[in-house]
């Protein structure tokens, strides 16, 4: 799906996974399960593109339903891979940056589900920082949002005035945004800052990891 001319949201993943087009290549944002390789090379290829022609992975974070298909895609294309310098050490270790804040039978639960978000250990080549630019989408903006885990990123393209926040925030059915909480959240109140640093960017389009795409987005993000 197209969402502004040469940036698209792949179907059929549970999380959403962005696809950038660039006269020099293509660039992922995010990979989903594992598995979900198969949907992203078909997706390239609707496209009237080879698997050769994706130049770039960018991981927003470690969890296994984002960085799950990385090490088929990297094997598949060739890509290089970026993210934050935490989240690269787990993404390498195949594990997630943060213990998620469960006990008892609840904790049990958690572990066998996340046996499906399982990912293998992949390579990250480059490592990012806050404030660095990327050659993609006439300068795409690397912003720290720390908090949902410890080194979180999320991608901002002021010329198309998007945003792309990974799990930094989630939206609701009816477009609403919504901060990062709860188990997963590896400390609410950095969560809480992070929002608060996205909602000044000036961004009308926020791509968010889990939810719709919110557009008009200037007086939708949480009231904190």
């Amino acid at each position: 799906m197209e969402i502004v001319p040469n940036v698209h949201a792949i179907p059929g993943t549970v999380v959403n996974v962005y696809l950038l087009v660039d006269a020099d290549g293509l660039t992922l944002i995010d990979t989903g399960l594992a598995g979900n390789d198969k949907k992203v090379l078909k997706y390239i290829a609707g496209l009237g593109r080879r698997p050769q022609d994706l130049k770039r992975i960018i991981l927003t974070h470690s969890d296994g339903d984002h960085v799950g298909a990385l090490a088929a895609l990297k094997a598949a294309t060739g890509a290089r891979t970026y993210a934050n310098p935490i989240e690269a050490k787990a993404i390498q270790a195949g594990r997630p940056s943060r213990a998620l804040k469960v006990r008892g039978i609840l904790a049990m639960l958690f572990k066998v589900m996340f046996i499906f978000f399982k990912a293998k250990p992949a390579t990250v080549d480059e490592l990012l920082s806050d404030g660095q630019v990327l050659p993609v989408l006439g300068g795409l903006r690397v912003v720290e949002t720390i908090g949902h885990t410890p080194g979180h990123i999320s991608l901002f393209a002021p010329s198309a005035k998007i945003l792309f926040t990974g799990d930094s925030m989630t939206a609701s059915a009816d477009g609403q945004l919504r901060t990062s909480r709860g188990r997963t959240t590896w400390d609410e109140v950095k969560a809480i800052e992070a929002v608060k640093i996205q909602a000044a960017l000036g961004a009308q389009i926020v791509c968010v990891g889990h939810g719709p795409i919110v557009r008009d987005a200037a007086n939708k993000f949480p009231q904190i």
